[in-house]
Parts: C-alpha cells; sequence; structure tokens
C-alpha cells in the first residue's frame, strides 16, 4: 500500500477519475503541451493589440482617440474575462474543459477577424488619412459592428484560456515530491520565456506581415496556430493530471459578508475562543484584530445551536462561517488597497499600446531600405523586461544582499519601482511628443509622408515603461499570490488581473474625458483626430501627474500594509501557518 501511494500525485487523478500515476501522468511532457497553447494566446492578443490602432486609423478612418479607447476596451475585456473563466473553471468545468473551449473560442474570433479584414465590404472606401484636408470616410456601423464581434470573441476566449493554463501547467506536478516541486519551479521560468517569446514574434513577425504583405495572412496565422496548438493539447488527454474543483472562492467570500450583514446586530463575545472554528488545529488561520466587523460571521447564535443538534451535521456556510474562513476573507481584504493604487501603472501602459504607436507612424521610420513597422516598436517592451530582469538578477540583487543583507526587493518596494519607473516614462513621452509636434508645426502643410525625426526618440518611453513592468508584474504577482489564502490563490491571480483590465478601461475613460474637455467641433483639442493638431504631450503631462498622486496614495498604503501578527487564541491553540 505504501509503495503504491508513493508513486501516485497528492490530490490529483487521471482522465479515467482514479489516482495519478507519477509514472505514466504529468510531468516535463504534459506541462510542454499546455505551454504551446500559451505561446499561441500570447502570438494572437499582442499581434492584434499591438497594430490594431493603425488599422483602425489608417484603414477604418477612425479619429485617434476612438481608435485608442477600441484597443484599450478589448484588452481590458480581455483580462476582465479572466475572473469568468477563473470561476467557470473553479465551480463547473475544471481547467482542462476550461482551455479546450476557450482555445476554441479564440481560434474562432481570430479566423473572424481575418475575414474582417479581407472582404471589402467591411472597410470603407481607400483614402489618404493623412492629408491635411482629406474627406475620408469612416466605417459605418455595419462594419464596425462585425469588427466588434471578431474582438470581442477573441477577448471573451483569451479571457477564459488565460484564467486556466499557468494553474493546469502547476497541476502536472506534485508539490508534496521534492522533485517535481523543484521542476515547478523551473516551469514558471519557462512559463515566462513563453510568454515573451509569443510576445516578441508578435511585435517583430506578425507586424510586419500586416504591415508589409497581408493583416489577413497574419490574423489567418493566429487562427491555424492556435488550432494546431488545440491538436496538441488534446493528444496528451490521457497523460495529464486532473485536481477535483473545490469550488469558487468568489462564493466563500460572499458567504463570510452574507453571514456578517445576517448578525450585524449580534455583539462579539470578548472571549475569541467562543468564535466557530471546525478546522483542523494544524490548518487554522488565528485570528487578528482587523475588519473586525467580519468576525460576526463566526458568532454561533442560538438559532445556529438549534439548526446544528445532530451530530456531525455541517452548518450553512451563509449563516455561520468559520474564523480560519472570515480571517481568510480578511487577508484578501487587506489587498485592495495595494490593488488599487497599481491600476495607474497598467493606464500607462496602454497608451504604449495606443497614442505611442501612432507617433511611431507619423515619424521616420526607415533603416536604409527598409521601413520599421509602427507597431514593433513595441519590441523594446520586451527587451527592457529581459535586460531588467537581467540586471536585477546578476547585479542589483548581490549588491543589494551584500548591503542590506536581503536576497532583494520585497514585493512592495519592486511596485514602487515599477510605478516610480511609469510615471519616468510618461514624463520622457510629453517632452519627445513635445519636440515631434514642434518638428510638425514648422512644415508648411502636414500632408501625406512621415515628419523628418526619427522614431528611435521614443526609446525612452518604450524602455522605461517596459523596465517598469519588469517590476511591477512581479511584485505584483507574488504579492497577490503569496498574501493570499492557500486556497484562494486562483482568485488572488484574478486579482491581480483585474488590475490590468482596469486599467485599459481607466485609459479609456480618461481619453473619454480629455476629448470632452479639450476638444471642438472641428475634432481638435488635446487629442485631436490627426496628432500632429493636438496636444497629445499635455495628456501624457496629465498621466505623469495623476502618476505622481498614486505614488504618493501608494506609499501610504504600503506603509499601513503590514505582515500578519495573529492575536493568539486566549485558549492557547497554536499559531498559524504563515501565508
Amino acid at each position: 500500500m505504501e509503495e503504491k501511494t508513493s508513486w501516485t500525485a497528492a490530490d490529483a487523478v487521471d482522465y479515467k477519475g482514479s489516482s495519478a500515476d507519477k509514472s505514466i501522468t504529468g510531468g516535463w511532457v504534459t506541462a510542454t503541451l499546455i505551454l504551446g497553447i500559451e505561446i499561441c494566446e500570447r502570438l494572437s492578443t499582442m499581434g492584434i493589440a499591438v497594430n490594431l490602432v493603425t488599422y483602425l486609423v489608417g484603414t477604418m478612418h477612425l479619429p485617434s482617440s476612438t481608435s485608442a479607447n477600441i484597443v484599450t476596451d478589448f484588452l481590458g475585456t480581455s483580462f476582465l474575462l479572466c475572473l469568468l473563466g477563473g470561476f467557470l473553471a473553479d465551480s463547473f468545468l475544471g481547467r482542462y474543459k476550461t482551455i479546450a473551449i476557450f482555445a476554441s473560442i479564440q481560434t474562432l474570433g481570430t479566423a473572424a477577424l481575418a475575414i474582417s479584414v479581407k472582404l471589402p465590404q467591411l472597410r470603407p472606401p481607400h483614402c489618404d488619412i493623412t492629408a491635411a484636408n482629406n474627406n475620408c470616410k469612416q466605417a459605418n456601423k455595419f462594419q464596425m459592428g462585425i469588427l466588434y464581434l471578431a474582438l470581442y470573441i477573441i477577448a471573451l476566449g483569451t479571457g477564459g484560456l488565460k484564467s486556466s493554463v499557468s494553474g493546469f501547467g502547476t497541476d502536472q506536478f506534485d508539490e508534496k515530491d521534492d522533485r517535481e516541486k523543484a521542476q515547478m519551479a523551473y516551469f514558471f521560468n519557462r512559463f515566462f520565456f513563453f510568454i515573451s517569446t509569443g510576445t516578441l514574434i508578435a511585435v517583430t513577425v506578425l507586424v510586419y506581415i500586416q504591415d508589409q504583405v497581408d493583416r489577413s495572412w497574419a490574423y489567418g496565422i493566429c487562427s491555424i496556430s492556435m488550432f494546431m496548438a488545440i491538436l496538441v493539447f488534446l493528444l496528451g488527454t490521457k497523460r495529464y493530471r486532473y485536481k477535483k474543483s473545490t469550488g469558487s472562492p468568489i462564493v466563500q467570500i460572499f458567504q463570510v459578508i452574507v453571514a456578517a450583514i445576517r448578525k450585524r446586530k449580534t455583539t462579539l463575545p470578548f472571549n475569541i475562543a467562543l468564535l466557530y472554528e471546525n478546522y483542523p488545529e494544524a490548518s487554522r488561520t488565528g485570528h487578528t484584530d482587523q475588519f473586525r466587523f467580519l468576525d460576526k460571521a463566526a458568532i454561533v447564535a442560538e438559532e445556529d445551536s438549534q439548526r446544528n443538534e445532530p451530530a456531525g451535521s455541517v452548518p450553512n456556510p451563509w449563516n455561520l462561517c468559520s474564523v480560519t474562513r472570515v480571517e481568510e476573507v480578511k487577508m484578501m481584504v487587506k489587498l485592495l488597497p495595494i490593488w488599487a493604487t497599481t491600476i495607474i501603472f497598467w493606464t500607462t501602459y496602454a497608451q504604449m499600446m495606443t497614442f505611442s504607436v501612432e507617433q511611431a507612424s507619423t515619424m521616420e521610420r526607415s533603416i536604409g531600405k527598409f521601413q520599421i513597422p509602427a507597431g514593433s516598436l513595441t519590441v523594446f517592451f520586451v527587451l527592457a523586461i529581459l535586460i531588467t530582469l537581467a540586471v536585477n538578477d546578476r547585479l542589483i540583487m548581490p549588491v543589494w544582499k551584500k548591503w542590506k543583507g536581503q536576497p532583494g526587493f520585497t514585493d512592495l518596494q519592486r511596485i514602487a519601482i515599477g510605478l516610480v519607473l511609469s510615471t519616468l516614462g510618461m514624463a520622457a513621452a510629453a517632452l519627445t511628443e513635445r519636440k515631434r509636434l514642434s518638428v510638425a508645426k514648422e512644415m508648411i502643410t502636414m500632408s501625406a509622408g512621415s515628419l523628418p525625426i526619427g522614431v528611435f526618440l521614443l526609446i525612452p518611453q518604450f524602455f522605461l515603461v517596459g523596465s517598469g513592468e519588469a517590476f511591477i508584474y512581479t511584485g505584483q504577482l507574488d504579492f497577490f499570490i503569496t498574501q493570499s489564502p492557500k486556497g484562494m490563490k486562483t482568485m488572488s491571480t484574478g486579482l491581480f488581473l483585474s488590475t490590468l483590465a482596469l486599467g485599459f478601461f481607466f485609459s479609456s475613460f480618461l481619453v473619454s474625458i480629455v476629448k470632452r474637455a479639450t476638444g471642438s467641433k472641428d475634432g481638435q483639442g488635446w487629442l485631436a483626430d490627426n496628432i500632429n493638431y493636438g496636444r497629445l504631450d499635455c495628456f501624457y503631462g496629465l498621466l505623469s501627474f495623476l502618476s505622481v498622486i498614486n505614488f504618493v496614495a501608494y506609499l501610504v498604503c504600503a506603509r499601513w500594509y503590514k505582515p500578519r501578527k495573529p492575536t493568539k487564541p486566549s485558549d492557547g491553540s497554536s499559531a498559524e501557518e504563515r501565508c
């Protein structure tokens, strides 16, 4: 019996529902099949997002602000739908089915997008949008409706897929096996590498195909590659390890809130040992004094005692929750101030995908006879991330360890560094745009053709925000995972991804407000229909100002946030495991 147990993975089953045999399930082979799905997801999402604004402005003849909002709304929806995908995976479908279903949805979406950009009936007549006095006809509602349909099918697929890929990959390793636990750490490194690889291919090869060959071909490649990745993924069905669903953490959080509201008039007992607890002592989370209102969910009222008279009965969690469950919710609530003050970073990040690409499209991009696609400037994001991580790992961390005696920056310090770098990036963007506008105004006519100013002036803003992403992405991810309850890791990952979604949505909101406040009837203002006639530098300056205010708020929240120092119950029970 002991020999059989040693060859089975803990808490995992095979495709038949039997205990998963380590010799024939899981491990690196199956994890690699899952990583193939991730690289194709990055290829599709980034290949579409980084160059979509040039299509909307140049082909669909939309104003620059409208085009920017379409891109940020698309990306925001993609990340927000990760919460839906996570909920479905945890509560109903499981990660395997969620990946297969939503990857198929994304494949259909990219195929629909390829068709929509190919058919001439789905776009307005060709027109030179850069001409000073153009009468270009904008895309009509039907044409935009087809484009929106394709984009949001892709967003649905991306959200559902992204929520489960990393989790299903880690399911292939047994955390209780030291050898496989080491392999899991290596898997996370490979996972990040595959994300970077997919992004690099997207912003170089795919963007070049879109601009120089045919946009529909590029989107078709995305659809075909994802279809092939799904087939490869399905080949591993009999080799995967599956973990049973334990229910959605969102439901558990609402249970605590509802139970606390129902007992809002009940007085808390002086002795916290009288609060309800049904977890084994080894896995309990000790009581803390923050957010005492939620403690009322664990008060054992008279009606609760009457309901639980039969021996072994389980209380209704909507009426009575354990102290451990309440403390887990408190841990999630404590994350919210840090969560809120990181949203602005992704708003600045969104500008690199939209207005910065449009800036590049107006500038001189030739190297000899080769013209760099405007969307490919985002390659400096990836380079900045890789360089920053390498410098941090090989230079900064060793020096920091000698100086402070710590292995590196804490999660909160990394987030702070990311916020500072993004603020500097927006300031650099404002200065660069002021220079670009001065060149544009010196020209007699701002007609077709590039401005006589090199596109490489945009590198500082791309590099600063990209370096900021390297710090804030890793800092956020580590913070939300390590500071959340063990049973709510998926929920905390979704909380992290929601900052990206809200950052993109806030960008759309801010663009709309600025457009309305500074615009005029002839399409001018800070965010003019043609950015050569606008004041994009002022918009970047506004983002820099908001980033400074946000950073001050973040410092206050980071100072308020303290590591868990739970109070021991008066009955002397042992302290809980640190998260």
